[in-house]
């Protein structure tokens, strides 16, 4: 909601603030990261586990905006950036590897999401999938194909609870919670995740366009646990930022040509 300063009451950014097309990391940090690649990239908010930074590409106004974890403030961000004005979103982000096909280091391109949280539940009956916009996964496709990086297009497991994924055992609710996550593997489902299916069921709600690039921080056998080359200044969380941009590039490209 606005408050009498003009501004929204968790990003603390003004309409006027933002352009169209936003992308939505988790982290501050990587939302830094992305703000760095913009022309003319400057901070011009920070408040809660929200940071946003603006600037352009090819002449054209972008921002990104930190969600912080999970979809309630997720969900928050992208509702104040509406309001804003933004129609065109990217998330850009990182998730865990659930099958032999997703190695560590892999970029994702999510077309859809298991509904395993409850932030979606509050717009949509679970009945309505999560998917991602169709012409947003070609682009972060065609991106990536373009970079050369290795790379898989498919669903993930959006959850609320990280610990109910890697200690389910341990919960009194653990029979259901493991017969739940099993029926998804076998179902197809290649990565988890905290975000998308909130994401991609708001954004159908509010009539904007929203996708998803992950980088897979390990392997679903669990060699190689150490992540610290995945987070950080060389670590390749740059690739997901890479092919993100790439593919807003092409979607801006293609908005100015209609």
């Amino acid at each position: 909601m606005i408050e009498a300063d003009g501004k929204m009451s968790h990003l603390r950014v003004a309409p006027d603030d933002v352009g169209r097309y936003v992308f939505l990391p988790g982290s501050p940090e990587r939302a830094a990261k992305i703000g760095a690649r913009f022309a003319g990239g400057v901070k011009i908010a920070q408040h809660r586990e929200f940071t946003t930074f603006t600037g352009t590409l090819g002449g054209v106004a972008v921002a990104v905006t930190s969600t912080g974890i999970g979809g309630p403030s997720a969900a928050i961000a992208m509702e104040e950036l509406v309001r804003c004005g933004a129609d065109t979103f990217i998330r850009v982000g990182s998730c865990g590897s659930l099958s032999p096909l997703v190695r560590k280091h892999d970029v994702v391109v999510v077309n859809a999401a298991v509904r395993m949280e409850g932030t979606s539940r509050y717009y949509l009956p679970l009945e309505f999938p999560a998917v991602a916009d169709h012409r947003t996964i070609g682009h972060l496709e065609a991106a990536a194909r373009h970079l050369g990086y290795r790379y898989t297009v498919g669903i993930t497991i959006t959850k609320d609870a990280f610990f109910a994924q890697t200690d389910p055992e341990t919960l009194p609710y653990a029979p259901d919670v493991i017969h739940r996550w099993k029926a998804y593997l076998a179902g197809g489902a290649v990565v988890t995740s905290m975000e998308e299916a909130a994401l991609f069921i708001v954004a159908a709600s509010r009539g904007v366009a929203c996708g998803s690039v992950l980088i897979a921080a390990n392997n679903a056998d669990g060699t190689d646990p150490d992540e610290s080359d995945v987070y950080g200044a060389e670590g390749s969380e740059s690739r997901a930022i890479d092919v993100g941009i790439a593919a807003m590039q092409r979607i801006i490209a293609e908005d100015a040509a209609r």
